[in-house]
């Protein structure tokens, strides 16, 4: 059988997404993977190195393409940062449950290993990025060295957030994942209102939707 010639990066994704999930393993190589799809082994290696590098570009992808959609509406691009962000995630989110099988087949994978932080390696560089491009207004310090440690900071806290936001997702049962939207919803929006410094009603409901699911599912 004459083998196919025009693969692109993302048909190589697309066939290594089928396999893990029907198989629920990696393939054993490069090769016998190449082989199975009808395609050069060459033509792998054109835009991948390995499978795991398949893996870190996936989420990476995730993240690409919910920011295409976004820039793509003349709405977001008027919002503000909190709106951009909460845009962000609610797209983000509507993204990774377009794909939730093969999520959390990777990151069950390599579950309390250095390799699942290896893999979000990608993700979390657009992502910071993403956040540092938002200009959020923060306590301007005016000393350029705290300047640059408020916004790693920042940049860190907004990672963390998102890697909890995951967890919650992926642990939740709610029909149409609703109360991951809750989640986002309160959680962005009391990050903004503690760097506004402005009253902690938001602060307090947060907390009490946080209890409310840990007593439940206790």
């Amino acid at each position: 059988m004459a083998k196919k010639k025009a693969i692109l990066e993302n048909d190589i994704i697309s066939f290594y997404m089928d396999y893990v999930l029907e198989k629920n393993e990696n393939p054993k190589s490069v090769y016998a993977f190449a082989k199975t799809n009808n395609f050069e082994e060459a033509k792998f290696y054109e835009y991948f190195g390995s499978f795991e590098a398949i893996e870190k570009i996936i989420f990476k992808k995730f993240f690409d393409n919910t920011l295409s959609a976004l820039n793509k509406s003349d709405e977001y691009i008027a919002f503000d940062a909190r709106n951009k962000l909460l845009s962000f995630y609610f797209t983000f989110f509507e993204t990774l449950t377009a794909n939730r099988s093969y999520v959390i087949y990777a990151l069950h994978k390599h579950k309390n290993t250095l390799k699942n932080l290896a893999l979000l390696s990608d993700l979390k560089k657009s992502f910071t990025d993403f956040i540092s491009n938002l200009n959020i207004e923060t306590l301007d310090i005016k000393q350029e060295q705290l300047e640059k440690i408020k916004k790693r900071a920042l940049e860190e806290s907004a990672w963390i957030q998102l890697l909890l936001t995951m967890k919650f997702w992926i642990d939740d049962t709610s029909a149409s994942f609703e109360k991951t939207d809750i989640f986002i919803e309160k959680s962005v929006n009391t990050s903004f209102d503690v760097l506004n410094i402005v009253p902690l009603k938001s602060i307090i409901d947060f907390g009490k939707f946080i209890y409310k699911e840990k007593i439940h599912r206790s």
